[in-house]
């Protein structure tokens, strides 16, 4: 998505902790590049595919039981390890680390990777076991989302203006929030999750979520592009890589949701 990690403010804020112009920035030890930031993004993703094969293979698959007579299909057992879960969480502190700290984006970009990634192969396995083949579809689905909101960006079709920013980020915050409410609903009880349900506004929603998480791409391409044209520190190119990651991992998840409402 178009991360938080990802913005201007944190760009003026290292030129000015140095003291020296916005484009001197980083000169002694050489500057962010677009082909820099896509090789750091390439090493970032290929540890978050090792790390969710990883975390795959913690799981406890669930057991399909076929009613003979009726023929209803049942679900039991499953079992995500807990410490996967507490791998979550470090990925989330490392990216919530990374807006303070971008110097330490190189560490703490392969961070995040190795930790949310296995969270999200144990995600992928038990969709996996419920309804075969989907994490394909998903991973190809994101792959081709991707190509082509990069095409689009690329040759300019889209143009990322100010009225598209605030719109991408309007729509995230009022994702963000709709999350926000639907986790303190659960705490009292109630299911507000409807997202998660196959039903027609569930459905439509997701599909929403997956569309502003596309269209937020966009804003990512830019400001990697524009920051690399202000001659930014080269430790932004992991900064620029772990904001991408973060918006693909989202991405992902949303598009497999999606597809699996779409087969119930």
């Amino acid at each position: 998505m178009a991360s938080p990690l990802l913005n201007e403010a944190v760009f003026q804020k290292e030129a000015q902790a140095s003291g020296r112009p916005w484009a001197m920035v980083g000169h002694d030890k050489g500057t962010m590049t677009v082909a820099g930031t896509a090789t750091a993004t390439g090493v970032l993703l290929a540890l978050l595919v090792v790390a969710a094969w990883f975390g795959w293979g913690q799981t406890s698959p669930m057991t399909k039981t076929v009613n003979p007579i009726s023929g209803t299909v049942t679900y039991t057992g499953g079992r995500i390890p807990t410490w996967i879960f507490v791998a979550g969480l470090v990925g989330f502190i490392a990216a919530i680390a990374g807006q303070f700290v971008p110097k330490l984006s190189p560490i703490l970009g392969p961070v995040y990777a190795l930790a949310y990634g296995t969270v999200v192969g144990a995600i992928s396995a038990f969709y996996e076991t419920w309804q075969g083949g989907i994490v394909m579809q998903a991973v190809l689905a994101t792959v081709a989302v991707f190509g082509v909101m990069f095409f689009l960006y690329a040759s300019r079709i889209i143009k990322v203006t100010r009225k598209y920013v605030l719109i991408v980020i309007g729509a995230m915050a009022g994702i963000f929030l709709m999350y926000i409410v639907a986790m303190i609903a659960s705490l009292f009880g109630a299911n507000w999750y409807f997202w998660a349900n196959p039903t027609p506004l569930g459905i439509a929603v997701s599909i929403g979520i997956a569309v502003v998480a596309a269209a937020s791409l966009a804003i990512d391409f830019a400001f990697i592009e524009q920051m690399s044209h202000s001659s930014a520190p080269r430790y932004m190119e992991w900064f620029g890589a772990l904001g991408l990651t973060i918006g693909l991992v989202w991405l992902y998840l949303t598009i497999l949701r999606v597809l699996s409402l779409l087969r119930q």
